[in-house]
Order: C-alpha cells, then structure tokens, then sequence
C-alpha cells in the first residue's frame, strides 16, 4: 500500500464511480480498479459494492476512507511544514454560509493573509448541515455556521452573537398589515438555510401556514427581490444595516426566541490540527 493507491481509493470513494476517479487522479479505470483490489487484498475485505453504475463503499470502505483522509492531511501538513520551515503556510479549507462567503470572507481572506501570508485560503459557502457534514468527512477544515450545535466529533468556537431582523420593501406596512394580506410572499435561501428556517419557524407561530415561497440562492438576489417588493425575508441586522443601508428596506425586529443568531467556528476534534488551522483558530475572533 502506498498514499497514491488511498488517494485513489479515496477519489472513487467520494465519485462514487471508478471512471470519474480514473479522471480525477489522471489514470485510467483498470489502474484504478487494480489499485482498489491490491488494496482489498491487503486488508482481507471488499471496500466497495455495486449499486447500478455506482460504486458503493462497505462498512469497512467508510472506515477506510476515513484513515486515508487523515493520512491525506498528515501527508499534506508535512510537506507545508518542509517547504515553510518555522513559517506556517499550506491550504486551509474552510466553509461558510452564503451571507457570510458573499460579504465577510474577502475581509476574512485579506487580514488573515496579512499575518500569514504562506496559507493559501479556500472558502465554499453550502447550507448547514452540508457544511457539518464536509467538516466531519474532512472535505474541509473548518466551517463558520449558525449554531447552536451539539455534534459528536466537532468542536466550536463561539464567534459572535448577532440580532435577526424581518425585512420587506420600503413601500410595505406594518406586520400587521403584511401579514393579513390574502397571499403572504415570502423571499427565501434553499433548503436547509438557518434563515429559512427560522423566517419559517417565525410564520407558525403566527398561525400562518400558507404563503408564496420564492426560492433565490444569493443574498444578492434576496435584497433585490425584497427591494422590489416581491416577499418578506429574515437577515442578520448587521448585513442590512452595514451593507445594504442606502436600499429601499425596512427592517422590524424579532422576539428574542427567534431574533438571535450564534455564529459558530466549527472543526474536528479527533484530528491533529494543523499549523495554518490554529492559527486561524487563535485569529477568529479578529478576522470576522
């Protein structure tokens, strides 16, 4: 066994297909479908099945997977700290939420940068539950999300407490008046957003079961169909107030049940945390 036959495994692994891994590791699908059965045979048991086209991992794939992300990472980590010396530098993978990507993480990228100017910063924005999920695979390395959060296997640090905020366009009435028209529209992120869940959570204890749900998947775009008229939506206060102020909006508050939100750095705790990470960690406070 050698690191190349677990980055390979780990690719048709994650594709679900040996094809897509013979691309993704620039070989062709009999080296891979070699390289998984050497590897069979090397631990005694069948790491994958067949579902259709797709390949499937067994139990004792996934636990596999997990040991070769691992390496992957110490792999990773020992070549930064070769090439860097005392300096800390590699790639951080870390993941946010759409509000957070579209107008915190350039800031986020340029202070972090500053200090530590050998660490290469990827960010993705997903929902939440895809975000603890890319965490706990080790598909990334840390992620800020909307807690809060019990999960075996995370940690956290707490970031900032933030108020929530209704908002609807200039022109529209009170609550009151919102919410006694025949057809209430409403402006949200996709599935599985915090916001959505909570603006959701908001109309039922209204009493309001049926409303017009328009589906948008940039804060952008929410803004602008709010602007326009076209639904109500929930934000973080400081993204409307700071960021969209000069806009034609209106703003109301909310109860405290709902009206508050914990932004949370979340990461693995059964890992050996890289350089460039607790760096990040020691910085978080600062960076957002």
């Amino acid at each position: 066994m050698n690191s190349n036959d677990l980055k390979i495994f780990a690719a048709a692994a994650e594709l679900g297909s040996f094809t897509k891994a013979a691309e993704e590791t620039f070989t062709v699908q009999s080296n891979v479908t070699a390289r998984i059965k050497s590897l069979e045979q090397e631990f005694d048991t069948e790491l994958f099945t067949k579902s259709g086209r797709k390949a499937v991992l067994t139990d004792s794939g996934r636990i596999l997977l997990g040991f070769a992300k691992q390496m992957e990472l110490l792999i990773e980590n020992a070549k930064a700290a070769v090439k860097n010396g005392d300096d800390i530098g590699g790639k951080l993978r870390i993941g946010c939420i759409e509000t957070t990507m579209a107008l915190k993480a350039p800031s986020i990228i340029n202070n972090f940068s500053e200090l530590y100017p050998k660490v290469d910063l990827e960010f993705s924005s997903a929902n939440v539950s895809v975000l603890i999920r890319n965490v706990l695979e080790q598909n990334l390395d840390a992620a800020y999300i909307a807690g809060p959060v019990h999960l075996k296997g995370l940690k956290q640090v707490k970031i900032a407490e933030e108020d929530l905020v209704l908002v609807s366009s200039k022109d529209s009435g009170t609550i009151t008046e919102l919410l006694k028209q025949p057809e209430l529209k409403v402006v949200v992120f996709d599935q599985g957003c915090f916001f959505r869940a909570r603006l959701e959570a908001w109309l039922t204890a209204k009493g309001i079961a049926q409303y017009k749900l328009t589906v948008v998947n940039s804060i952008e775009g929410i803004i602008n169909f709010v602007e326009a008229g076209l639904g109500l939506s929930i934000l973080p206060s400081d993204v409307v107030n700071h960021y969209y102020k000069n806009r034609d909006l209106k703003t109301y508050p909310l109860q405290k049940e709902l009206g508050r939100m914990t932004t949370l750095l979340v990461y693995r705790d059964d890992v050996e945390i890289k350089n460039s990470l607790q760096a990040y960690i020691d910085q978080s406070f600062n960076l957002i």
